[in-house]
């Protein structure tokens, strides 16, 4: 099952206050980057972001899922809100890995 436009447009209207906030289509799902930094996706309509300490501190009540065979595991958020979600990517921005340069 893929993740519907609208599915992804719900999702980032979680995250107002977050204008540096971006998608990027892949195979059907969303990745989701925040300033250029990839911290989540979109999969089969689920909000789920890495499974980094930082988030997994904050998001102790999420479970961890697979997005997809072979993946590794990541944290679902059921309830997004959008002061939570700011505060959840200004904790873990620090740890996420810098944008690869070709």
């Amino acid at each position: 099952m893929s993740t519907s436009k609208e599915q992804l447009q719900y999702f980032l209207s979680m995250m107002p206050g977050v204008g540096d906030v971006t998608s990027r289509a892949m195979m059907g799902e969303y990745l989701l980057y925040y300033r250029g930094r990839l911290f989540g996706g979109i999969y089969d309509g689920r909000l789920l972001v890495k499974n980094i300490p930082s988030a997994k501190q904050m998001l102790t009540d999420c479970a961890e899922v697979i997005p997809y065979l072979g993946a590794k595991a990541m944290l679902e958020i059921c309830q997004p809100d959008p002061i939570f979600m700011l505060e959840l990517l200004e904790t873990i921005y620090p740890d996420l890995p810098e944008k690869r340069t070709k």
